[in-house]
């Protein structure tokens, strides 16, 4: 299709949510609950494993968005990056697994994440999780769903604490900096899942440790600015793609209500 942002972001989160649940299948098919994956495991310059299932997921979203988009740029964790990218308005980031440890693991907290970017912010954004049986899809202006339910993250006091996930030093170190409890929950191995808990109010906010990369959350982005929220480093701004530095800082997300006052907090954790 050719692409306008503005009159065609729904057909783009179709789209990608179609491509994303065919891929999901394609994983899954690798995937054993509870037991190690059928699939080839490799290692990765770096130490992080890869499988014959991000591979055949890859391959099949390259396939299948690149007739869609025709225009767009790639960026995926499988495929060596372009720089050719950076030239186009449009470009596809795509993690065709997300969270191949756990997958690996048979632990079934794993993603297929895909947006759609344009002018440097997502237009559309799915992360599919196929062994919970979740689809997290937004389109922008369009707001955000869970399996077709719209997401509104949920009025909280801040009263009873924070129910959160991230890393335990930075999340402790800001409960300290609020004055607030912190209920960590165990280790969400899918950054884009884990973002979207938040966006679903499951969570009261999550953090990312350094070092995730824009295909780890360009769809969650997405997925929490349409349901109220936001995702950002630092600096409180929102994030821009399709840069030469894909590789993010610490990062937070969190409904807008409670934002401003998390992100004092955020600031000094992670500057500490």
């Amino acid at each position: 299709m050719s692409l306008d942002p503005n009159r065609d972001a729904l057909a783009a989160r179709d789209l990608l949510a179609a491509a994303a649940r065919e891929a999901g299948e394609v994983a899954r098919a690798y995937f054993r609950v509870g037991a190690t994956t059928s699939a080839a495991v490799k290692t990765k310059p770096g130490g992080s494993p890869v499988t014959d299932a991000d591979l055949a997921a890859d391959a099949l979203l390259k396939r299948r968005l690149g007739e869609a988009f025709p225009e767009a740029g790639w960026l995926s964790e499988e495929t060596v990056d372009d720089a050719a990218r950076l030239g186009r308005r449009a470009l596809i980031v795509v993690d065709p697994i997300d969270g191949t440890r756990a997958f690996v693991d048979g632990d079934p907290r794993w993603a297929v994440s895909v947006a759609l970017i344009f002018d440097g912010r997502p237009v559309a954004g799915v992360v599919h999780a196929p062994a919970l049986e979740e689809t997290y899809a937004a389109a922008r202006g369009a707001g955000a769903a869970l399996n077709g339910a719209p997401l509104k993250p949920p009025i909280r006091s801040d009263g009873a604490g924070y129910r959160v996930a991230g890393p335990k030093p930075l999340l402790n170190a800001m409960g300290a900096r609020l004055g607030a409890t912190m209920h960590i929950v165990p280790f969400v191995p899918s950054l884009a899942y884990r973002m979207c808990l938040a966006a679903s109010g499951a969570l009261d906010f999550a953090v990312a440790g350094a070092n995730s990369n824009d295909w780890d959350i360009a769809a969650a982005d997405l997925i929490l600015e349409e349901a109220g929220g936001r995702l950002v480093e630092a600096s409180g701004d929102r994030l821009r793609y399709n840069q030469a530095r894909i590789q993010r800082h610490v990062l937070l997300g969190a409904p807008d209500a409670l934002a401003p006052r998390l992100l004092e907090a955020f600031r000094a954790a992670a500057g500490a």
